[in-house]
């Protein structure tokens, strides 16, 4: 639930984040987390590759700990590596508890015995809620009133299927799960001239965020830095605020387009 253009409540979690999210995967620099907490980017994904500068980066901010959502992701279908490989994230930055576990990818129902091992953990402390990634969007007004807290769903520019599948069905008082969109780019296609229509500005990756972040059902749009440039650019779409209508209406044009090729 939106709070404001820059920080949402994330669902019945009701923790309060920033609505950019950034990821580990892509090889941002220690600095360039740090630059991005201390404008208040706190949902730190440590997910498919644990980069070793992201984790230095945990470590320094632990002193503000509170402020800090973590997310560790497992990507495992046996539910006996799960408590493992969270146990090893977590001591490889020195934190006591992650606030949130991704399971990723799941596109069809969770493995009941993973869901298990899952509150275990949360029962142990070890985190705080429980995280599903998905490509199957129906999939996830199904586990609305499941254990699930948090999902991750594709949404960008060219594939815009959630505003149909996805959040119109969710509930509109703040009691269903945290909603956090992935590929805003779209792999890239948004950013490359030759995918853009002629005649049509070429979006940046700060237009991409925006037009996410214009959707108040989105409650965290997810980046992934490589650089301390990347991290600028990331940057300045909380200095811009929401697209209008025109701005949105362009990045509509654009996105069909590509996804009509």
């Amino acid at each position: 639930m939106m709070t404001d253009w820059s920080t949402a409540t994330l669902g019945r979690t009701g923790r309060t984040v920033c609505r950019l999210g950034i990821s580990a995967s892509y090889g941002v620099p220690t600095a360039g987390v740090r630059a991005a907490f201390e404008r208040g980017v706190n949902y730190l994904y440590w997910g498919s590759f644990r980069r070793g500068q992201f984790a230095q980066a945990l470590r320094e901010i632990k002193v503000q700990r509170e402020r800090v959502f973590l997310l560790i992701q497992s990507y495992s279908r046996l539910a006996s590596l799960v408590p493992w490989s969270l146990e090893r994230a977590l001591r490889a930055i020195g934190y006591d508890y992650a606030d949130g576990i991704l399971l990723g990818m799941w596109n069809h129902p969770v493995n009941p015995r993973i869901l298990d091992v899952c509150r275990k953990l949360r029962d142990r402390g070890l985190i705080r809620h429980i995280a599903v990634s998905t490509h199957h969007r129906p999939l996830i007004p199904e586990l609305t009133a499941s254990d699930v807290d948090v999902f991750h769903v594709r949404y960008n520019a060219v594939h815009t299927g959630a505003e149909r599948d996805v959040f119109p069905k969710l509930p509109a008082d703040g009691a269903g799960p945290g909603i956090v969109a992935f590929t805003a780019t779209s792999w890239k296609q948004l950013l490359t001239p030759g995918k853009v229509p002629p005649g049509e500005s070429v979006p940046t990756a700060s237009d991409c965020y925006r037009f996410v972040m214009s959707n108040p059902a989105v409650d965290v749009c997810m980046t992934g830095p490589g650089n301390p440039q990347h991290v600028e650019e990331m940057l300045k779409a909380l200095d811009a605020g929401p697209m209008d209508a025109t701005q949105l209406s362009w990045m509509r044009r654009v996105g069909k387009s590509i996804y009509g090729r």
